[in-house]
């Protein structure tokens, strides 16, 4: 056999090609994703345990910057803020998340896609201008303001929905809304028809059945669309960059500081993995209720 018939990958009689076909597709694909996300995640990784020197990053190995992190209550109390405001997002979209998709799935069929898509569309739009676009409406002559004075509630235009943490609260609650209707919507769409008209034949009221029925049977869901709001607010910075002001420093704005302003990268590579265990026992956890929830 010559040499041309190996490069072309003919393999000589009784041996098997080393890479055929479909072996060599299926290759490129697993290796993709590893030479692209993980190999440079686990470079990011390692910077967290190096440090920096007369501005310039020194790649000796060293826990410094983890326990000059957790030494400051300053860095702890950020991040412990941090991660109230994202519980609350979570909270407060798994609840009105629950409500559209409960809504949406109780139309008539023919409703369902549509109200899904208005429910939906705007992921469809430029996360700048979902920013900007809510600015206009906290702001001292925003909508929101206007409103409550018109209604009697204020005398006069406040600032308490712009340049706060409430500010953030209420943005992130609106953009990550989406991110919970939809893994609920989904869940409630599953959930057997026959086992809602088992539970009204055997004497259920309307609120038994839901308690009983829906609200288990769409519980995995509801976790997912919590979980998705939780780990996204966890790691914002552009929103409190762009609704907080002074006021609404997180943990994704100490981040970003470290690496656009300190310059300071191996600190903020460890305190972005701190984000990531974090985002990961979130992970877990959801997983957990979940296996529980359909166990049950």
């Amino acid at each position: 056999m010559t040499d041309d018939s190996l490069s072309i990958g003919i393999s000589a009689p009784g041996r098997k090609p080393v890479f055929n076909g479909p072996a060599l597709f299926w290759f490129v694909i697993c290796a993709l994703p590893v030479v692209a996300v993980c190999l440079p995640l686990g470079l990011f990784l390692a910077t967290g345990f190096w440090h920096v020197d007369n501005g310039t990053m020194v790649p000796a190995l060293s826990l410094d910057n983890y326990v000059n992190f957790f030494s400051n209550p300053t860095y702890v109390s950020v991040l412990l803020q941090t991660l109230t405001l994202a519980a609350e997002v979570a909270a407060g979209n798994m609840l009105i998340g629950f409500g559209i998709a409960y809504f949406i799935w109780r139309c008539p069929p023919v409703w369902h896609f549509p109200l899904l898509v208005l429910g939906t569309i705007p992921l469809l739009m430029s996360y700048i201008i979902k920013l900007y676009a809510l600015r206009s409406i906290l702001g001292n002559n925003g909508f929101l303001n206007q409103a409550l004075v018109a209604v009697g509630l204020f005398d006069k235009a406040s600032d308490l929905f712009l340049f706060n943490q409430t500010s953030i609260l209420i943005t992130m609650g609106i953009i990550y809304l989406p991110f919970s209707i939809l893994p609920i919507y989904l869940t409630l769409e599953r959930i057997p028809l026959s086992l809602l008209h088992a539970s009204a034949d055997l004497g259920g009221s309307a609120w038994q059945t839901f308690r009983h029925v829906t609200l288990p049977c769409s519980l995995p869901g509801t976790v997912v669309g919590g979980m998705f709001s939780l780990i996204l607010a966890l790691g914002d910075f552009v929103t409190p960059q762009m609704v907080g002001g002074v006021k609404g420093f997180t943990f994704g704005r100490l981040i970003w500081s470290q690496f656009g302003m300190a310059f300071d990268w191996p600190f903020g590579a460890a305190m972005a993995t701190i984000l990531l265990v974090l985002s990961i026992g979130v992970i877990v956890i959801a997983g957990a209720i979940i296996k529980r929830t359909e166990a049950i």
